[in-house]
């Protein structure tokens, strides 16, 4: 696997042109594509470490790297996919994927003037654009537990998201009804059991829990309350992909509010 994975990492290499990926003051070169220095830099690893997965001399890579060079490479996500199965991270299916794709990266990434993340199907932070962490708090250093919507919303409560006792309720029961989905097409999953059974605990999530409705979690109102522009009344429109099960929030500005001023000012 280690030989047929650098041997894709090469040819990828060497078909990506050196213009596409911003490299337009290179130096004259001798073949098309590109030096080991320059993925290297562009994923942010040794070029040592490049010559040594291309030679097959290196431990797998972890997902991170691969999802790295996933980037530099431009891969599509088919082909990040088939370097994710070369490096042992097919994703088992009684797992919740929790691998973004290249597209779903610059998708949020492209989101500028409006606050948006990827969760997993158990509602865990995986990916925001800079919007989002002006909003709400730069997730960047919390913990795994202060990334999941789940425990935050039952146990704790962001500080700077304010609901109305109806808008509360409607998240609450929505939210809960999407963890029973997601536990009956991950029933083998022991992040999903352990996430279950930790909020088993809390009053509030058993008794919606014991109703067993089912349902996806699509849409929700909350209010952004930040420290320095006020409230920010937002609309939250939530995309699942089809073939990752992940997660795009999309939070809009409410229409007849001056929450689209203050986006732009935090933007």
């Amino acid at each position: 696997m280690m030989n047929d994975l650098g041997a894709v990492l090469r040819a990828w290499r060497d078909r990506t042109d050196p213009a596409a990926v911003g490299l337009t003051n290179a130096s004259p070169r001798r073949v098309a594509g590109l030096r080991r220095g320059e993925l290297a830099a562009l994923a942010g690893i040794s070029t040592e470490y490049v010559a040594r997965l291309e030679q097959g001399r290196a431990a797998t890579p972890s997902a991170q790297v691969c999802a790295s060079l996933a980037r530099a490479l431009r891969l599509s996500d088919d082909e990040e996919a088939h370097l994710m199965r070369l490096a042992g991270f097919a994703a088992a299916p009684d797992r919740i994927p929790r691998l973004i794709p290249d597209s779903l990266h610059r998708l949020v990434g492209h989101l500028g003037d409006t606050p948006a993340a990827v969760y997993d199907a158990g509602w865990r932070l995986l990916h925001w654009n800079r919007l989002f962490a002006a909003v709400f708090g730069d997730p960047a250093g919390a913990t795994a537990d202060e990334r999941n919507a789940l425990i935050v919303q039952f146990e704790s409560r962001n500080p700077r998201v304010r609901q109305t006792d109806a808008e509360r309720a409607y998240f609450e029961q929505s939210l809960v009804a999407d963890l029973r989905a997601t536990s009956a097409r991950y029933p083998n999953d022991p992040d999903v059991a352990a996430l279950v059974a930790r909020m088993a605990g809390n009053d509030r999530f058993r008794r919606l829990w014991d109703l067993r409705a089912v349902a996806s979690h699509e849409s929700a109102h909350k209010t952004a309350v930040h420290p320095d522009v006020g409230a920010i009344p937002l609309d939250t429109c939530v995309l699942t992909t089809q073939n990752t099960d992940l997660r795009v929030v999309v939070l809009t500005p409410r229409p007849d509010t001056t929450a689209r001023e203050k986006l732009d000012r935090l933007s």
